[in-house]
């Protein structure tokens, strides 16, 4: 039944070049671990991505229950760990793999840097890497404050007057993402939320497919 579908599918749209093209991709020896104990550190950037994966996934069953207002928000998400099925599992995925998933970048990033992979051709792909971690760095801070809880308040208003000492435009962004330039509220949910779930998310998914893409075209870097 599945080749059949198969079948029909890739007669109108010849689908098989495609996966084939990615499935019979050549790796280079110095990355199988079955030849270079050094190999498992090119896994990282593999693994930031299976934890992006997950981060998504379960961000987006994250949203089918939370509320983005002050007045319900924290109950909703005291409703998912403790009433909708597997939700305390979901959510706590979700708050771990954001931890996780800035380690594997990191180390990931380590790796690139320690063997020079960043040189030419991959100048480009370097700088793309770097903004991706910002995204990440920023995912996770707006992330932080949507259970409304306490711990949430006080740590968004610490990054926020970070985010003010910053010359020049510190107090604009400060606004920009509180709403207010003094008070964080319900505009400053709102907005980490819809930061977090649209803007961020919609920057990180361009960004993984141009890296993706240039790594794709210039290959895997060699060993150190």
């Amino acid at each position: 039944m599945l080749q059949k579908i198969y079948d029909w599918v890739d007669e109108r749209l010849d689908i098989t070049p495609l996966w084939r093209d990615v499935a019979d991709h050549e790796v280079p020896e110095h990355v199988n671990p079955a030849h270079h104990f050094s190999a498992f550190v090119y896994c990282f950037g593999g693994l930031t991505f299976f934890i992006t994966v997950i981060q998504i996934l379960s961000g987006m069953f994250l949203t089918m229950y939370y509320t983005p207002d002050i007045i319900n928000a924290y109950q909703s998400v005291y409703y998912l760990q403790n009433e909708v099925a597997f939700g305390v599992i979901v959510r706590g995925m979700h708050h771990w793999g954001a931890s996780l998933v800035i380690v594997m970048m990191f180390l990931h990033t380590l790796r690139v840097f320690f063997q020079g992979a960043y040189k030419k051709p991959r100048e480009l792909n370097w700088v793309v890497g770097v903004l991706i971690f910002m995204v990440m760095m920023g995912l996770g801070f707006t992330g932080y404050l949507l259970p409304w809880d306490m711990k949430a308040l006080f740590a968004t208003k610490v990054g926020l007057q970070i985010a003010e000492a910053v010359p020049l435009i510190g107090p604009m962004t400060k606004t920009l993402l509180s709403g207010h330039p003094e008070i964080i509220g319900a505009q400053t949910l709102t907005r980490f939320f819809a930061i977090h779930v649209f803007f961020l998310p919609a920057a990180l998914l361009g960004l993984m497919g141009a890296h993706f893409l240039m790594i794709r075209k210039q290959g895997i870097s060699g060993p150190l």
